[in-house]
């Protein structure tokens, strides 16, 4: 049985693709690795609730793809069970690109990346977006009284899939805490 993940991203173009460049081989062993990637586990909830950001990919109705970098206080993305994670949207530049996208195919590509410790983790899942107004509740679940941000609308993740990618070619970086936290302890 081949993993979830694996199901959903080795089409047979990817397929081909590994064939033609030697390491099909290789990737017919992720296939099997016994794992439950339709559920997320403590460790990956542990890691995205360490994470002030994260990397959003939607397509549109042309067909054409588009990153968005979401930010905010560490834990801004929230889990709300093992399958479901959520976070509220604030006002931004306005042009609502990730949000027209999803209107046309709720489904993204997460990436969160944790640079000084050159892990990476990601996440295929179907997306809802709700009127903050409509869905209190859940505005309400994302909110940080801390934060000086308003939630316009939340966005609600289902997960499809998730993968722990290689960490060989992530040049560590650091942020202006973890470079703090680093100077203090020598």
């Amino acid at each position: 049985m081949r993993r979830k993940y694996t199901e959903l991203t080795f089409t047979d173009s990817v397929v081909e693709r590994q064939r033609h460049f030697g390491v099909r081989e290789s990737a017919e062993k992720m296939e099997q690795v016994s794992i439950d990637d339709e559920h997320f586990s403590i460790t990956e909830l542990s890691f995205i609730a360490q994470r002030d950001g994260f990397y959003m990919a939607t397509v549109n109705e042309d067909g054409w793809p588009y990153v968005q970098f979401r930010g905010g206080p560490k834990g801004f993305l929230k889990a709300l069970d093992t399958t479901t994670l959520a976070y509220g949207d604030f006002r931004g530049n306005r042009q609502l690109l990730s949000m027209g996208n999803l209107r046309h195919s709720p489904r993204v590509s997460l990436f969160f990346m944790d640079y000084a410790n050159r892990k990476r983790l990601k996440v295929m899942a179907t997306t809802e977006v709700f009127d903050a107004a409509a869905r209190p509740d859940l505005a309400a679940a994302v909110s940080d009284p801390a934060y000086k941000g308003k939630v316009e609308r939340v966005v609600v993740f289902h997960l499809a899939a998730f993968d722990w990618n290689c960490p060989q070619h992530i040049t560590p970086r650091f942020t202006a805490e973890e470079w703090r936290r680093d100077e203090s302890s020598e």
